[in-house]
């Protein structure tokens, strides 16, 4: 078992593969000029390292955290890293409609881990 807090190790280890697989699926975006193929390879390089976080992340997490709670707090880190790379790195803005449809996405993670 690591020395690290289980939920502290699982969030860490999900934010980091977030961010790993927000530059894989959507980095080269910036980059229309490059051949597909090479947008395609170093995407598949870029998703390994996602990979090797998101599984050890699950691994760890499961028991702690159901498979349905793990898969909502991934989600709920990649709109949060989603949001951010737009902005910061696309440079795409964020507009009302787009905050309102993520609130929503973030009423359902309530509900996913309210406890009746």
């Amino acid at each position: 078992m690591p020395a690290i807090p289980v939920p502290i190790l699982t969030i860490g280890l999900l934010i980091a593969s977030n961010i790993f697989m927000t530059f894989a699926w959507y980095g080269h975006l910036k980059y229309k000029t490059a051949p597909l193929v090479t947008v395609i390879f170093i995407s598949w390089g870029i998703a390994l390292f996602e990979y090797m976080l998101m599984v050890p992340a699950n691994r760890y997490g499961h028991g702690y955290f159901s498979a349905a709670e793990l898969k909502t707090i991934q989600e709920v880190i990649t709109l949060v890293v989603f949001a951010l790379f737009s902005v910061f790195f696309l440079k795409e803005p964020l507009t009302w409609n787009h905050l309102v449809g993520f609130a929503f996405i973030t009423a359902g993670a309530f509900f996913i881990f309210h406890k009746w």
